[in-house]
């Protein structure tokens, strides 16, 4: 067996690495001289040589990553196969039990299957302990507020807190958000601020943009980003990956960002944060709860794929109990549970185990067919949010506009 396979993959080093060592593996095992080429790529690069340039349907790629966002619209544009036919004859070891229901609903379309979990880990209040649990940091906060250091429970909390921390002689700062435009990012960010403050995104079928928990949500994203004694000078500048390495160089007190990235700050040789890190809800509005945003990576196989067969058996090996454990010590997040209550992963990261309670709290974005469209449309939204004065109900209020004629 020779030739070569190829898989679009998201840029990320862990994600890389993972994928190249099970492939080799993979050959070693089954005697396969089958050359990889995995090729990674950002969110938009990713997005277009899959999706939107049919990249999948006509054998430019055999697997690719896909994430949540886009599930819907590659199974309704028929440019992966369903994976049905494949799991009945050789299931995924300990499938489907081995995996939290939350991490197989969004690639299930009735009878049909198109995707096999790859990484998961729902955004999260990332912090620094060794910080908040100081007797000299807690002293040097009653002092300037009056109040004990506690873990932000609102968003005002964080903000506030965030003023404390933000120590820019220290290359130190309070905390920072992933506002870089890519469709991606600051869509979930609006979403967070929406869902913590009891907003819904879908109200009888329809985009709801402009309702009074999106314009307090954006008033206090505005005010936010644009405070400079609190937030990272870069803000503006991170996606989450970005964002992450940044908390992982020590830059942050705290963030909000996917559970993946406190993950991380533990196996990454070149982090400065290892054993400082743990992980609580995200916070809420004054008048809603905690709740987290749950979006997950999927292996599909493109429809226009030559070689479907190996494909699937290489994602089979992919998702076992050994991979998706390695996946998760190379700075992934693995998806099944045993992962999850390891104990030679929480040995290395003492708060994994805490994903099940995350899990547990979550939502996710809607599957619509064009949610790309309605997707760039928030993105335009939380740019002009951050990026002009004008009036934040007008703002929703043109964006809601936009979101009815799609």
């Amino acid at each position: 067996m020779a030739g070569k396979i190829r898989i679009a993959v998201r840029k990320y080093d862990p994600f890389e690495r993972a994928i190249d060592a099970m492939w080799k593996e993979f050959c070693e095992i089954n005697n396969c001289h089958v050359e990889l080429e995995a090729v990674p790529m950002d969110l938009h690069p990713l997005y277009d040589a899959t999706i939107k340039n049919d990249g999948l349907k006509n054998g430019d790629w055999d697997i690719a990553l896909m994430n949540t966002d886009w599930i819907t619209e590659a199974k309704s544009s028929n440019i992966i196969i369903d994976l049905s036919q494949y799991i009945s004859k050789s299931k995924p070891e300990g499938y489907p039990e081995g995996w939290s229901e939350s991490l197989l609903e969004k690639q299930q379309f009735g009878d049909a299957t198109v995707g096999l979990p790859f990484h998961n880990g729902p955004e999260c209040l990332i912090y620094r302990k060794d910080l908040f649990e100081s007797e000299k940091e807690k002293e040097a906060f009653r002092k300037v507020f009056g109040k004990e250091l506690k873990l932000p429970h609102t968003w005002d909390d964080l903000l506030e807190v965030a003023t404390f921390f933000y120590r820019p002689e220290q290359n130190l700062y309070g905390t920072s958000f992933a506002a870089y435009p890519d469709g991606h990012n600051t869509v979930f960010d609006f979403c967070l601020q929406l869902w913590t403050r009891g907003g819904e995104l879908m109200v009888d079928g329809g985009v709801l943009l402009n309702s009074p928990q999106a314009i307090e949500g954006m008033e206090f994203y505005r005010k936010a980003l644009k405070n400079d004694k609190a937030m990272h000078p870069k803000s503006r500048d991170f996606d989450s990956v970005k964002l992450g390495l940044s908390f992982a160089q020590g830059e942050l007190a705290m963030m909000v960002n996917w559970f993946g990235f406190a993950s991380n700050c533990e196996v990454d040789e070149n982090s400065k944060v290892a054993g400082k890190v743990d992980v609580a809800n995200v916070p809420a509005g004054p008048s809603g709860q905690e709740v987290s945003l749950n979006a997950y990576w999927m292996y599909v196989i493109g429809a226009g794929s030559k070689q479907k067969q190996l494909a699937y058996d290489f994602i089979q090996f992919a998702v076992s109990k050994k991979n998706d454990e390695g996946l998760t010590l190379e700075g992934g997040i693995g998806c099944r549970k045993s992962t999850w209550h390891s104990s030679i992963v929480n040995e290395q990261i003492p708060y994994y185990h805490k994903l099940e309670e995350l899990h547990s709290n979550t939502r996710s974005l809607p599957r619509k067919e064009n949610w790309s469209q309605v997707a760039d449309v928030i993105d335009q939204l939380v740019l002009d949010v951050i990026n002009t004065d004008e009036s934040i109900e007008e703002i929703l209020n043109k964006a809601q506009e936009k979101a009815n004629k799609l």
